[in-house]
């Protein structure tokens, strides 16, 4: 009896090896947790309130209703939380968030066709620098009406389409006159790899009746390349600039601390001036509070570069409805101290800032996180309030001057001839464009690649 007891205990797993994955239970408890101590919304979600059960026993039968996590996730959400959001793998999410994905580099939008038969066609908004698709040739404004050689159709399986290791795209021409579109003949192989993205897209200066002119097109509020960011505007300090256009036109946001030092770089004269003031929900407000302060250095001023800094006393924003989060603190932060001048349509409205909540007790990540799942929640937690008092933009901001992208005459970002360009142009030099007919439609997106990036709309702070 010995001896087989002694068989037993050296072939039985030893349980400190053997990662056992959680239940639905269980995750859905540290979901709980979570947005009932953070939520900025949880007020308005009667079953996060600190009284609504008697006890665990009683909120554990009723989150054990929720056939998933993600269904849980979902029902404890307010009706005005939009942009809150559930990941199973922190991993990958962590990887993502630090600027790697997985992308072919080509950013595109797929719209009905005008003519309402049923059929998608896609268009390339911009292609990401050193990716495959900029070295296949695939360029702005390009046309396809097809991938693999299948017509796209509002009933495409869009998803399994665009996630595919490798496909080509079917390039068409569009003629106006007709308002139908026309295979070519072309065709582009296109792959998808894990990319480091460099948000810092394009830097330009022009030089237009004496004046030198900046130009920056910026897609993402990536903290990791803020060197990249303050590089630019130590070229435009180099050139002389004395006006600046801002393009965030497909600039979803990303980080706060980032566009904090943005806003230092446009100007550098409000040192120690208040930025915004984050504030958290009744709980966590005011031991949370914290105010964003103009600085002198990258990083809030903890020790990083001195910060390149123009001294403008206004700036050129160029926006549409992809503009968001942190983008938006550009135009709400900077609003109380300079004259900011928007292009293009109205941004998206979204005033709210996330951070990452894992499965410990304290919410980060540490030793003492939950081995058994990779769920991770960025939830909304926080939101902007500026010098002024303003917040809760939930409508966008509306531009001074309505033009919209016309996808048959994108024209090139960061030279003249692209008609949102052009419009910030007419403001400084009044008259350069006799004609002012501007198309103020927005194109209206079936889908979007930029929507399934982690970052689509986000606002982050550590």
């Amino acid at each position: 009896m010995a001896l087989v007891a002694l068989l037993t205990i050296n072939c039985s797993d030893d349980l400190d090896d053997v990662i056992r994955p959680a239940s639905n239970l269980e995750i859905s408890q540290f979901i709980y947790r979570g947005l009932n101590f953070w939520s900025l919304f949880k007020e308005e979600v009667p079953d996060l309130a600190n009284d609504r059960f008697a006890n665990d026993a009683e909120r554990d039968d009723f989150l054990a209703q929720f056939p998933s996590p993600e269904d849980t996730f979902d029902a404890l959400l307010s009706n005005n939380d939009r942009f809150s959001i559930l990941r199973s793998d922190y991993i990958e999410f962590e990887n993502i968030l630090s600027g790697v994905r997985r992308s072919s580099g080509m950013r595109f939008s797929l719209i009905d066709d005008p003519s309402g038969n049923g059929n998608v066609f896609g268009l390339v908004r911009f292609v990401i620098n050193n990716s495959p698709a900029q070295d296949a040739g695939v360029q702005r404004g390009m046309i396809f009406t097809g991938v693999d050689g299948a017509q796209l159709t509002t009933t495409s399986d869009i998803g399994a389409i665009f996630d595919q290791d490798a496909f080509t795209i079917n390039l068409a021409d569009y003629d106006p006159e007709t308002g139908l579109f026309t295979s070519n003949g072309a065709s582009i192989d296109l792959i998808q790899v894990e990319l480091t993205i460099n948000p810092v897209h394009t830097v330009r200066t022009l030089t237009i009746e004496g004046q030198n002119i900046g130009y920056l097109h910026y897609t993402g509020f990536t903290n990791e390349f803020d060197e990249q960011l303050n590089n630019a505007f130590a070229q435009f300090q180099a050139d002389g600039v004395s006006e600046l256009i801002l393009d965030l036109r497909y600039n979803g946001g990303g980080s706060i601390e980032t566009a904090n030092d943005l806003s230092t770089m446009i100007t550098g004269q409000f040192n120690e001036d208040l930025f915004i003031t984050q504030e958290y929900n009744a709980d966590r407000d005011p031991e949370n509070r914290f105010e964003r302060r103009f600085n002198q250095n990258i990083g809030s001023g903890n020790g990083g570069a001195a910060i390149n800094s123009l001294n403008l006393t206004r700036v050129y924003v160029i926006t549409t409805g992809n503009t968001a989060s942190a983008s938006e603190l550009i135009l709400s932060g900077l609003d109380p101290y300079i004259d900011i001048i928007q292009v293009g349509t109205t941004s998206r409205g979204k005033f709210e800032g996330s951070f990452l909540l894992y499965d410990s007790p304290d919410f980060r990540r540490t030793d003492d996180i939950n081995p058994n799942h990779r769920y991770v929640m960025l939830p909304l937690v926080l939101k902007s309030v500026n010098a002024n008092g303003l917040t809760d933009y939930f409508d966008g901001f509306t531009p001074d001057v309505t033009i919209a992208e016309d996808f048959g005459n994108l024209g090139q970002l960061g030279f003249q001839g692209e008609p949102l360009l052009d419009a910030v142009l007419e403001e400084i030099f009044p008259g350069r464009s006799p004609n002012r007919d501007y198309n103020t439609v927005p194109m209206s997106s079936r889908f979007e690649s930029d929507q399934n990036d982690p970052l689509y709309q986000l606002m982050l702070v550590e």
